[in-house]
């Protein structure tokens, strides 16, 4: 790309974005780049493609796309990802929140509902950018939401989101591991804990870009899930929730575990969209 001259207005911008890998970089992708380095939007875009491009933003949006074809994540270039409809601020610190991982968000409004619970006491383990704790307490006012995360650079980055949301004052975000400080009990545990297998880590694109502290769960992928088992029957309230993010092979196995931790708990596997196994649910009754 850097042989062809610099796009001297927005049609053959986005017509530059061809020669890129159209896995990496969709049309749709080369609209986002443009509408966030121009402050115009999608259809504006669209709608006047011979309006002129500055050689400044020329240049800024042709290295953008050399850095996404190259796999450079698309949250990384634009500072933020889109999670459960709110934006979060994210670096190469954190952890890139994926949709799937919504789902979390899902079921622990879902159990508060049934509960007729409009003000628990929950807590996010390994919370990263903030994004599931944030959530939660921004679609749970009342809540009382503490988020834990063992790397510092990492909670920095949440705690730039919670000024971002409003929500420094409400949140309480720990540098801790686990829930090693943290007597509890917790209405909701929730956790989307590291749970790649530490030898494959490498051999995949995510290993490039995203911090290792957020991607490593040891030799089989479980053992900060397993670590996290240990603790959470003495911190989980009765009736409670804990949901547990994992590996879409892993599901049987963490099913097993849990059943194991809490023999009076009603588990349950749930898949993502793309049918794969994801979140395991404990529900530990009154």
């Amino acid at each position: 790309m850097v042989d062809h001259p610099l796009p001297a207005t927005i049609r053959q911008a986005l017509d530059a974005a061809r020669r890129c890998d159209p896995e990496r970089v969709s049309p749709g992708v080369a609209q986002a780049v443009l509408a966030h380095i121009t402050g115009k939007g999608k259809a504006w875009l669209l709608a006047f493609g011979e309006a002129p491009l500055a050689p400044v933003d020329a240049a800024l949006y042709i290295d953008m796309l050399e850095r996404l074809n190259a796999g450079e994540p698309l949250p990384h270039l634009l500072g933020e990802r889109e999670f459960y409809g709110y934006p979060f601020t994210v670096t190469p610190d954190v952890l890139i929140p994926r949709p799937e991982t919504e789902s979390l968000v899902d079921l622990a409004l879902r159990w508060c509902r049934e509960q007729g619970m409009s003000a628990p006491r929950l807590v996010d383990v390994g919370t990263g950018s903030g994004a599931i704790a944030l959530t939660l307490a921004l679609e749970l006012p009342d809540a009382e939401v503490t988020g834990i995360e063992i790397s510092p650079e990492a909670l920095a980055i949440a705690r730039v989101n919670a000024e971002r949301h409003g929500l420094a004052g409400r949140v309480s975000l720990c540098e801790d591991s686990l829930l090693d400080t943290e007597p509890g009990p917790f209405d909701i545990i929730i956790a989307n804990l590291p749970y790649i297998n530490s030898e494959e880590i490498e051999a995949l694109e995510v290993g490039r870009w995203e911090p290792r502290v957020a991607l490593d769960g040891g030799t089989d992928g479980l053992m900060l899930i397993r670590a996290l088992l240990e603790q959470a029957p003495s911190r989980l309230a009765r009736p409670g929730l804990l949901l547990l993010e994992m590996g879409h092979d892993q599901g049987q196995h963490v099913c097993e575990l849990c059943q194991e931790r809490f023999p009076a708990g009603q588990v349950t596997l749930h898949r993502d969209l793309a049918q794969l196994d994801r979140i395991v649910e404990v529900r530990l009754p009154a």
